[in-house]
């Protein structure tokens, strides 16, 4: 289990998430091989997933999807499911 979020935003018809991905921590804790975080890029905008293995690596992912949705519009929404 973790905490599940739903960023929206009004994302572009064209996005291109690729300087995204490049901008992202690695999802794997490389000493336990246990997943951090998750994602999907989805039509209103990101889904994010904290596994709840390491903080500072999600919290830092987290805030990069934000970053990427402010880029693109003057307001987001942010829900946990």
């Amino acid at each position: 289990m973790g905490i599940e979020y739903k960023i929206q935003f009004k994302m572009p018809v064209d996005y291109n998430p690729d300087g995204l991905f490049q901008k992202l921590p690695s999802s794997i804790n490389k000493q336990t091989m246990t997943e951090i975080y998750n994602y999907h890029v989805e039509a209103y905008g990101f889904y994010f997933v904290d596994y709840l293995v390491d903080a500072s690596v999600a919290s830092l992912a987290f805030r990069r999807f934000i970053d990427e949705a402010l880029i693109h519009s003057d307001s987001i929404e942010i829900t946990e499911l």
